[in-house]
């Protein structure tokens, strides 16, 4: 079986490549630079060149397959409602290749974006309307058109070694700031998943799920942020500091909304349906193993910081100016 990845030299993605392979999969990577097409051909997989934008690139990828898995999302938070447009088309032109096939297409979506309707968000909760990003509503489009559409959701923090997302982002703060800080009481909780769990598990949706099903890739279903700070804290040798709702935005900059947001969330019903058991280490784990802690002249400062309009239905803040300070893999984003 060949199968079609987006976004496959990505954090999430390249993992999700390396278990195919390993498993007697063809992969068919897409591949915008000639650093990722050289990374998916040392890696065993074919390369498709093209990106997110071209359409006729990704109408060929999809064609050329047995399956599709779709990672890539341009995490552009400049510029966010652009990029999940992108995205909305991206996922369009996938379905559109693959209509009248049942062919699988795996498209990620993120815990975030829910309405959580109980304690934790769970398969049965919608997206939020308001919410830019549309993946969801542009795989029910293409599952319309005869293709078995499987929605996979990612907590905010998929973590393991190579994680340039959230974490790391706190961690480069508390070393600029000289505190590791929480919001308010920090009980505010994250959910998170290990890159390894995750890719293992995009291979058992793509065999085994089910034609319009919501699944859930939650390890951890919600680490307590003040917790995280401590763990950073205690790695960096600085002291553990609330800050309020008004001082976070200057604090955490782009991160104030994801440092006090409590997004808890469930993945029972996938575990269940799927057989599905997340077995590596959790995040408070992962982090506290010291591969989060290079050392300081490796790590850098923190990037500059911008104002941007509040694209995501929220009130303005502050974003970094260059996009690599913004997590490529996480349920935002993806």
């Amino acid at each position: 079986m060949k199968v079609f990845v987006t976004g496959a030299t990505g954090f999430v993605g390249s993992a999700i490549v390396q278990e195919l392979i390993h498993k007697g999969y063809q992969v068919l990577g897409l591949a915008r630079s000639d650093a990722a097409a050289k990374s998916l051909a040392v890696a065993g997989a074919q390369v498709h060149r093209g990106d997110l934008g071209d359409t006729g690139s990704l109408r060929r990828g999809a064609a050329a397959a047995d399956g599709v898995i779709h990672t890539a999302f341009i995490h552009d938070f400049l510029n966010y409602a652009p990029a999940a447009e992108t995205d909305r088309r991206a996922i369009e032109t996938l379905g559109a290749a693959l209509a009248g096939s049942n062919r699988p297409l795996v498209v990620t979506s993120g815990t975030l974006l829910l309405q959580r309707q109980g304690p934790l968000a769970t398969e049965e909760d919608s997206p939020n309307p308001s919410f830019p990003r549309k993946s969801e509503e542009a795989a029910l489009s293409a599952a319309s058109q005869g293709v078995r559409v499987l929605v996979l959701r990612l907590p905010p923090s998929v973590h393991g070694n190579g994680d340039h997302g959230f974490v790391p982002a706190l961690i480069r703060i508390a070393r600029e700031k000289g505190v590791s800080a929480y919001v308010g009481d920090g009980l505010n909780r994250w959910p998170g998943v290990h890159r390894l769990d995750v890719a293992h598990f995009y291979r058992l949706v793509l065999e085994s799920g089910s034609a319009g099903a919501n699944y859930h890739a939650i390890g951890d279903e919600g680490v307590p942020f003040r917790e995280i700070a401590e763990v950073i804290g205690r790695h960096l040798s600085v002291p553990v500091i609330s800050k309020s709702l008004e001082e976070a935005a200057e604090h955490f900059g782009w991160m104030a909304l994801f440092a006090g947001i409590d997004g808890p969330a469930s993945s029972a019903q996938t575990q269940k349906a799927l057989a599905w058991r997340p077995i590596r280490a959790g995040l408070l784990e992962d982090i506290d193993k010291g591969t989060y802690f290079p050392p300081e002249h490796i790590g850098g400062a923190v990037a500059p910081l911008a104002r941007v309009p509040g694209n995501f239905n929220c009130p303005d803040r502050l974003v970094p100016e260059t996009q690599e300070e913004v997590v490529e893999s996480e349920g935002l984003d993806q």
